[in-house]
C-alpha cells in the first residue's frame, strides 16, 4: 500500500472528489480520503435527491463573504457552463427550475458517480472510512497519522467542509486544522437555515406558504416563505438567515410586490359591503388573514366592512402588510443548515490557487473557506470552482 504521495486531499465530498482528477494529471500520485463510508453524501441527499448541482445564473454577485472580490478568480476560470458540459458529456439528464437552479432528472448519485469515475480514470485513489488523527508540517511536506496508518504528501487539501448537518459526519476538522497552521477563521454559523419564533408564535400557520419579499438591511429576496410550527422557513428566509444576525429584524412583505392598497380600494367601491377580512382572503392565504386579524387586533379591525375604510386606514393597512417586522429568536442551527457561512479567512489564502500564503503546499477548497453561497446550486458552484483551482495549480506547479 502506497504511503507517499504527491497529494493528499481530506474530505470526499463534492470539492474533495472534483478537485482529485485536476491534482493527479500527469500521473501525480493523488489520494482522497474520508472518516465517512460512502463519498458524496451532502450530494446524495441535495436537492431533494435530484442534486441542484450548479445555477445557470452563477455569478461573484451570489456569494458572501468577508471579501466580496475573493472568489471571482476561481469562478471565472471555472463556470457553471464547465460543469454543464462535464455533466452533458456523461449522459446525465437535466432540467432547470426556478431561477436558474439545475437539476438532475435522476438521482442525485449520477453526480456522485461521475465524480467517483472521473477521479478513478485519472489514476487517483479513494480510500473510505479513514480518519485523520494527527497531521504535521514535515521538510517535504505534511506527514498525517490516520487510522489506516501513517502517510505523507507533499501538497496537501483541506476539503472537509463546514459545520452544516452533522448526522452527515459535518465537524469544524479543517477550521482546528487552519488554526494550527497559523490561519484565522471568520466565526462559523449557520446559513440557509429556517429561522425560529417564541414557542407557537407561528402554530396555527404551520403549513402556510405564500410568495414575499424578505429583507434586512443588506439584502432582500422574492421567493417563497413557509410557516412552521418552530418558525418560518422556505426559500426566501433561507436565503434571509445568511445576511440575518441574532437579536436584529427581517422584514416581510406579504403582498410579493402587489399593489393591495389600489385593489382594496377598488373592491371598496364595488362591494363596499364585504368585510375587509373576506376581501382579503381573495390575496392572501385565509388562514393567514385570520392569524392576522389577532396579531394586528391592536391596529386594525378586519371585520369591519369595506365601505368603512378611508383612505387612510387602507393605507395604514397596506402599508403593514408590505412590512411586517419580525424579530426571530434565533435558527434552527446546523442541524438543518444548508451551509456554514464564515470559515478559514480568505486574506489568508491565495484566490487563484487556493493555496495558503504562509504554508506552501496546504490548500483549501469549498464549503471551509469563507465564502458562501446563495440558495439553489451556487454552493456546489463554488465547490467546483475552487476545487479546479487548486487541482490545476498542483498539477501544474
Amino acid at each position: 500500500m502506497i504511503t507517499d504521495w504527491d497529494t493528499i486531499i481530506i474530505g470526499a465530498g463534492a470539492a474533495g472528489l472534483f478537485c482529485a482528477p485536476y491534482a493527479a494529471e500527469g500521473g501525480k500520485r493523488t489520494l482522497v480520503i474520508d472518516h465517512a463510508t460512502k463519498p458524496g453524501e451532502k450530494i446524495r441527499i441535495s436537492g431533494g435527491g435530484r442534486c441542484n448541482f450548479t445555477n445557470m445564473h452563477a455569478e461573484p454577485a451570489n456569494f458572501t463573504g468577508q471579501n466580496p472580490h475573493f472568489h471571482k478568480s476561481a469562478l471565472a476560470r471555472f463556470t457553471q457552463w464547465d460543469f454543464i458540459e462535464m455533466v452533458d458529456r456523461a449522459g446525465i439528464a437535466w432540467h432547470e427550475k426556478t431561477l436558474g437552479q439545475l437539476f438532475c432528472d435522476g438521482k442525485s448519485t449520477q453526480i456522485v458517480d461521475l465524480l467517483v469515475q472521473n477521479l478513478k480514470d485519472a489514476g487517483a485513489e479513494l480510500r473510505l472510512s479513514t480518519s485523520v488523527e494527527n497531521l504535521e508540517q514535515t521538510d517535504d511536506g505534511f506527514a498525517l497519522t490516520t487510522s489506516a496508518g501513517a502517510l505523507t504528501c507533499r501538497n496537501l487539501v483541506l476539503a472537509t467542509g463546514g459545520k452544516s448537518i452533522p448526522r452527515m459526519g459535518a465537524t469544524g476538522f479543517a477550521y482546528d486544522i487552519a488554526r494550527q497552521f497559523g490561519h484565522n477563521i471568520i466565526n462559523p454559523r449557520p446559513a440557509l437555515v429556517p429561522l425560529t419564533f417564541p414557542e407557537g408564535r407561528f402554530a396555527a400557520l404551520s403549513g402556510v406558504s405564500l410568495p414575499v419579499r424578505v429583507w434586512t438591511q443588506s439584502a432582500s429576496f422574492d421567493e417563497a416563505m413557509l410557516f412552521t410550527h418552530r418558525g418560518l422557513s422556505g426559500p426566501a428566509i433561507l436565503q434571509i438567515s445568511s445576511f440575518w444576525h441574532e437579536g436584529t429584524s427581517i422584514h416581510v412583505d406579504l403582498t410579493g410586490g402587489r399593489d393591495l392598497f389600489s385593489a382594496l380600494r377598488d373592491q371598496r367601491q364595488a362591494e363596499g359591503r364585504r368585510q375587509l377580512s373576506t376581501e382579503l382572503a381573495n390575496h392572501l392565504p385565509a388562514r393567514l388573514v385570520e392569524f392576522l386579524a389577532t396579531e394586528w387586533a391592536d391596529r386594525f379591525d378586519l371585520t369591519q366592512r369595506l365601505a368603512d375604510q378611508s383612505d387612510t386606514a387602507l393605507r395604514a393597512l397596506t402599508d403593514q402588510l408590505s412590512d411586517w417586522s419580525l424579530t426571530p429568536s434565533g435558527s434552527e442551527g446546523y442541524r438543518t443548515a444548508e451551509v456554514t457561512l464564515g470559515g478559514i479567512a480568505t486574506d489568508g489564502i491565495d484566490s487563484k490557487s487556493m493555496m495558503s500564503k504562509t504554508v506552501p503546499g496546504l490548500y483549501f477548497i469549498g464549503e471551509c473557506v469563507d465564502v458562501t453561497g446563495w440558495l439553489g446550486g451556487f454552493n456546489f458552484q463554488w465547490a467546483w470552482s475552487s476545487a479546479h483551482a487548486a487541482g490545476r495549480h498542483i498539477a501544474e506547479a
